[in-house]
């Protein structure tokens, strides 16, 4: 555990999910309210990241978008996994004709950008938060797919699974004995990955307009609102903006020391 990616990934993705938890019930200031007395205010003690063009509290907001972009990415990676990776053990299981057509309805979901396709997804169904989710997830489903159905086939051959193929186990009991608990480390990198894409595809859905709608904030919008603004007031696009990055760092680092600490061989190469 002493891998410093894992350590310092770790570390920015517990202290970003702390932020988004303790403003389910405490912020700073209420976002809620207008205070056109005190827009565009810079930096100070009463307010750390200044005020919006309504007077709102950034510092307020970016924990409330924080909160946003972590629920949505999150049910969107659910999404995206408890459809994806039945569906690729399945394939794997069954190989012939089901393998190659679950490979190529994969291929045809990749052929589209996943912010296109989201971008399609929301503007058909409607701007909000709960299409962004649909959206994003049916993207992340022939992701885990083809991850799960690689980690997969690689166990197949093995001899622990023949030898639980000739003590009469079916392939749906050895996929889930066997398979699924051995591929569950690469997962859960993969898990992490697309929890960063999630989170960028939020930020510009949210940009667009087709993500979370006001009030409710979002790091995305809040870059949109400030783009008319940036020469008067930089810090409303400053500190969105780095939420965004240090967020999508923090959690490529925690992928990348995850796969270090779960994979011996890389440690051994390094």
């Amino acid at each position: 555990m002493g891998n410093r990616s894992f350590l310092i990934g770790l570390a920015i993705t517990t202290v970003i999910a702390l932020m988004a938890l303790v403003s389910l019930f405490w912020t700073p200031y209420d976002i809620t309210r207008l205070e056109v007395a005190q827009r565009l205010k810079g930096l100070s003690l009463e307010h750390p990241f200044g005020t919006d063009h309504l007077g709102r509290d950034i510092f307020s907001m970016i924990m409330v978008g924080a909160r946003n972009s972590i629920a949505v990415a999150f049910v969107a990676v659910g999404i995206g996994a408890g459809i994806g990776v039945p569906l690729g053990a399945w394939a794997a299981a069954q190989r012939g004709w089901a393998d190659e057509a679950l490979m190529r309805l994969n291929d045809l979901v990749f052929a589209f950008p996943a912010l296109l396709s989201a971008i399609m997804i929301t503007a058909i169904f409607g701007p909000g938060a709960v299409n962004a989710i649909i959206a994003i997830g049916i993207f992340n489903i022939p992701v885990f797919a083809r991850v799960a159905r690689a980690g997969a086939l690689a166990i197949w051959p093995r001899e622990y699974i023949l030898a639980a193929r000739a003590s009469g186990k079916g392939k749906f009991l050895i996929s889930a004995e066997h398979i699924l608990p051995n591929i569950a480390s690469i997962l859960l990198v993969q898990g992490t990955i697309q929890f960063a894409l999630g989170i960028l595809a939020e930020a510009g859905l949210s940009y667009l307009g087709l993500g979370a709608q006001p009030p409710m904030p979002s790091w995305g919008r809040m870059l949109f609102d400030a783009q008319t603004r940036l020469v008067v007031a930089p810090h409303l696009a400053l500190f969105p903006g780095l939420a965004i990055v240090i967020t999508v760092l923090g959690l490529n680092l925690l992928g990348d020391g995850l796969r270090d600490v779960l994979d011996p061989r890389v440690r051994r190469e390094r």
